[in-house]
């Protein structure tokens, strides 16, 4: 099909109505200042502009606009040519002159045609970012008096981009500076291993881990780890993420097995977000008891490849849990069982129905003299000094508890008299022992042994126990009276 080629008024047309912003500029007077630089001894025009910046306003002034199309006022706000003209200083401002240095470097270095992502502004103050594509039309390589200009208007996309930066540089502070230790973690390997167990007609997966708990250590080393936030160092004790990365095994170990194997299982099950106490090791080897949240990112549900752990330091709150339970259960002087305990056990052992019970009541002998003659502070070293005998002479299942300010009594469930005589016997050479290490008041007990017999109620063999140590503690006091008189 035969074509007719286009007249002057077609080309006119079709740069009147391009949908790109289009000007025709005469930079004759950039090339005149470029000559005389260059007679002047210029030779590197970037740093020679850059040095200052009324060299670049220079050259931009040197630029004749010819032409610009509609889509050019459209784009800068101007009613016409003439009110962009007299705008300029507007539209070429702030950091469009650093774009434009880059600009007639090129143009110094022969560059007729070239291309650059650059800044300029509508006459209302809007920020335009642009593609600019610049061409020396044909005719004009010397003279540079004709030169096509397009712009291309990218601001809705540089906004987006922008702001998606923004968002990433929002979302990346939360992780990095969250008070929490934040992990993001692959857990693909663990679903192609929990996968090929279901292949292989495995059903329950409890079971199936207690017969082999070596799944569950293969599951913890194919954990990787993508990302960690600075908290995570601060609670590990790591001097960075390389450290920490390498030491893996130093954290994920022995205790951590257990809770690991539970969380296992929830994945087994299909839950994807769960939440437990658990614990890690820190890498100077301290135990952390920490609560941890677990969730499959969305989006990864099928593959586990994207997952967040968080993880907040209860190792604090697990101490003073641990404190008190041990004070609700110890004597704080001796650290013996307390009365309450004892009580408790004697009641369990009751119900439980076990037969025979040895039971020890003692009684340190003298205490009452050594808080009214060298004061309480002496008082409470004899009675640590009895405690550490009697922890020392009991072991499982037997237990020693302080009862009283001054009495202590044992429970040794299915002893025998028997064995109730042995354990008395070690007391007493402990006693010894103690008071050839201590100087000072020796430590002085009277002992009550009783045996439950059956159908008795085990109050009544301590009874029979207390009553003879009472005894004891009657020929204790005869005894130090009669030294008393002689002397």
């Amino acid at each position: 099909m035969p074509t007719s080629p286009l007249n002057d008024q077609d080309l006119a047309q079709m740069f009147e109505l391009a949908p790109v912003s289009l000007w025709l500029e005469d930079f004759s007077g950039v090339a005149t200042l470029f000559q005389r630089w260059r007679a002047e001894g210029v030779r590197d025009l970037r740093a020679f502009l850059r040095a200052d910046r009324a060299r670049v306003r220079e050259c931009t002034r040197a630029i004749l606009v010819l032409q610009v199309n509609r889509r050019t006022l459209e784009l800068f706000g101007a009613a016409d040519l003439a009110q962009l003209m007299g705008s300029l200083d507007r539209v070429f401002r702030d950091d469009m002159l650093d774009h434009h240095i880059e600009e007639l470097v090129q143009l110094w270095n022969g560059a007729l045609a070239y291309g650059s992502h650059t800044v300029n502004y509508s006459l209302d103050g809007r920020r335009l970012d642009v593609a600019l594509q610049v061409r020396v039309l044909p005719g004009h390589e010397q003279d540079w008096r004709r030169v096509l200009l397009s712009l291309e208007d990218l601001s809705a996309r540089e906004q987006a981009r922008r702001a998606l930066e923004r968002s990433e540089r929002y979302a990346l502070g939360l992780f990095e500076h969250s008070p929490v230790s934040l992990w993001v973690e692959d857990f693909s390997q663990v679903k192609r291993l929990i996968d090929e167990l279901r292949e292989r007609g495995i059903t329950d997966f409890r079971v199936f881990t207690d017969v082999h708990p070596e799944f569950v250590e293969r599951c913890m080393a194919e954990i990787r780890v993508v990302d960690v936030n600075r908290q995570t160092l601060t609670m590990f004790r790591a001097p960075d993420k390389a450290t920490l990365l390498q030491r893996l095994p130093d954290i994920f170990r022995d205790e951590m097995q257990r809770p690991f194997t539970e969380q296992l299982i929830e994945l087994w099950q299909g839950k994807l977000f769960q939440q437990r106490e658990t614990v890690n090791y820190a890498l100077d080897g301290e135990m952390l008891h920490v609560h941890l949240q677990f969730a499959v990112l969305p989006g990864h549900e099928d593959d586990w490849s994207l997952v967040q752990v968080s993880l907040t330091d209860i190792t604090a709150r697990k101490k003073a849990e641990s404190y008190l339970e041990f004070l609700g259960k110890h004597d704080a002087l001796t650290k013996l069982r307390n009365r309450s305990f004892f009580d408790d056990e004697l009641n369990r052992l009751e119900r439980k129905g076990v037969q025979p019970v040895a039971l020890v009541v003692i009684d340190l002998n003298g205490l009452k003299q050594v808080n009214d003659e060298r004061g309480h502070r002496a008082g409470d070293a004899v009675l640590r000094r009895a405690g550490e005998v009697l922890a020392k002479a009991v072991e499982a299942p037997a237990t020693a508890a302080r009862i009283g300010g001054d009495e202590f009594a044992l429970l040794i469930p299915g002893g025998d008299a028997h064995a109730a005589e042995l354990l008395v016997a070690q007391i007493h050479e402990l006693v010894e022992l103690n008071n050839q290490f201590h100087s000072g008041e020796p430590l002085g007990l009277s002992i009550g042994v009783a045996v439950s017999e059956p159908g008795e109620r085990l109050e009544a063999a301590l009874h029979r126990a207390d009553k003879l140590m009472y005894a004891q503690k009657k020929d204790f006091h005869a005894q130090a009276e009669h030294d008393r008189r002689r002397s």
